[in-house]
């Protein structure tokens, strides 16, 4: 039997007299791609900044490898061994790529008195993750986030999970704004990450790229879960597409 990772158990969340998470209860396995699909205002977005402490929920709890754990802000999801990687990117667009993908944990040359970045090896290690998220050309790591596309942003954010392999690594919407060979990578690393021991959640609107890489879908509606455990295998799209806009229940339920 699978070893659960996380649990997310009867979360809630209100904005005001807004209801965005009613009652919610998410479960990831260790090695598990879980997909989180819904319509926008689904309350996915939500559900995954709470687990990654960048909001508070208003109620419930949760437990990672079986115990109760308090997400108060992102750096206690990091701790814990969540990265989380937006569609926005979250990058300091003045900083170079190197210092992107290592920002707040830059290796330092010894003696570390002296605290000086070791830029060489940052230098070294972000070209390789560049290779293997799919940037074929030949971009310096010295260069300034500021001069990337969209695309090549959102590479560097998914390059940095990576290199750190975290237990946990949250996609959302992580193909956004990428071309061809960039969405190939992206689904190449949800598969290693996985095959390595690694546990994702992968959230996006372009199903047809959840249907090829995870175990497991969750469906949102309106802050509600209303399906659990779809085998992408086993489902069509859709069908998932008529369950997602409340057509069709879940056929598990």
């Amino acid at each position: 039997m699978a070893e659960e990772l996380v649990r997310m158990e009867r979360i809630s969340k209100y904005f005001g007299r807004v209801q965005a998470l009613n009652d919610v209860t998410l479960s990831v396995q260790r090695s598990e791609i879980v997909g989180l699909l819904g319509d926008n205002g689904a309350g996915k977005s939500t559900l995954i900044k709470i687990l990654s402490g960048a909001l508070r929920a208003d109620s419930g709890e949760i437990f990672l490898r079986g115990q109760k754990v308090e997400m108060r802000t992102t750096t206690d999801a990091i701790a814990h061994g969540i990265e989380t990687i937006y569609q926005d990117s979250a990058l300091v667009t003045q900083l170079s790529i190197a210092r992107n993908l290592f920002l707040g944990r830059e290796p330092v040359k010894s003696p570390r008195l002296f605290n000086r970045l070791d830029q060489k090896s940052m230098n070294k290690a972000a070209g390789e993750l560049l290779r293997r998220v799919g940037i074929t050309k030949n971009i310096p790591s010295t260069t300034p986030i500021s001069a990337l596309s969209g695309g090549e942003r959102q590479s560097v954010a998914i390059a940095r999970a990576m290199h750190f392999e975290s237990d946990l690594i949250i996609l959302d919407e992580p193909t956004n704004n990428l071309g061809v060979e960039e969405t190939k990578g992206v689904l190449r690393f949800v598969r290693s990450a996985r095959d390595s021991g690694h546990s994702c959640i992968f959230i996006a609107h372009n199903i047809y790229h959840v249907f090829q890489v995870v175990d497991r879908i969750i469906v949102l509606r309106r802050g509600k879960k209303v399906a659990d455990y779809i085998d992408p295998k086993k489902t069509t799209i859709e069908e998932v597409e008529q369950i997602i806009t409340g057509m069709a229940l879940d056929p598990n339920s």
